[in-house]
């Protein structure tokens, strides 16, 4: 008869001990840290979130850009009379998109016989207002087109460029210049 416990076959325990230790020592269960996970997913709203918002803002300068420069640009309404239909040799408007040739002034001048030879120096008309320089041409013997161009840094009525250029090549007597003129501000200011 039996007093106590069924004995152990020889080496079991052992052979326990060293299961249990096994399993102790072996790798640990993954640590999930909430916290590190929430941050990670806000910084990837966050990301997209102002990607979205960078294309959107992208999309509508295109689009305001678009129609400025698309828009008809009419007349400034203080424009002089002489600019809006050409009249005794004044600027002719710009219908066709391109720059009409032919002297305004058909009596040569005193400064055109005397650059009659070898052409006429043309000044740098940026900045001066468009009658100064229409008539500045006009005194030259050279006849003038007006381009108009919305431009946030002149205002209205000055001279931003011309085509040819001030102090390139001399131009033929009786040609014309292209005289792009600025309207101001979008929306008339």
């Amino acid at each position: 008869m039996s007093s106590g416990p069924a004995p152990f076959e020889p080496g079991f325990e052992a052979e326990l001990r060293a299961a249990v230790a096994s399993f102790a020592d072996g790798p640990t269960a993954p640590v999930v840290d909430a916290a590190a996970i929430e941050r990670a997913v806000s910084r990837s709203r966050t990301r997209r979130a102002l990607l979205g918002t960078a294309a959107a803002c992208c999309v509508l300068a295109c689009a305001t850009v678009g129609f400025f420069a698309l828009k008809p640009v009419p007349p400034a309404p203080s424009a002089s009379p002489s600019l809006s239909s050409p009249a005794n040799g004044a600027c002719t408007p710009l219908a066709t998109g391109t720059p009409k040739s032919g002297s305004a002034d058909p009596t040569p001048t005193q400064e055109q016989e005397q650059t009659s030879g070898a052409g006429i120096a043309l000044p740098d008309l940026a900045g001066m207002p468009v009658e100064q320089a229409g008539s500045l041409l006009r005194g030259l013997g050279l006849s003038c087109t007006i381009m108009r161009h919305t431009d946030w840094n002149a205002p209205a009525g000055q001279v931003i460029s011309s085509q040819p250029r001030g102090g390139a090549e001399p131009v033929a007597p009786g040609s014309s210049v292209l005289l792009l003129v600025s309207t101001g501000k979008p929306g008339g200011t």
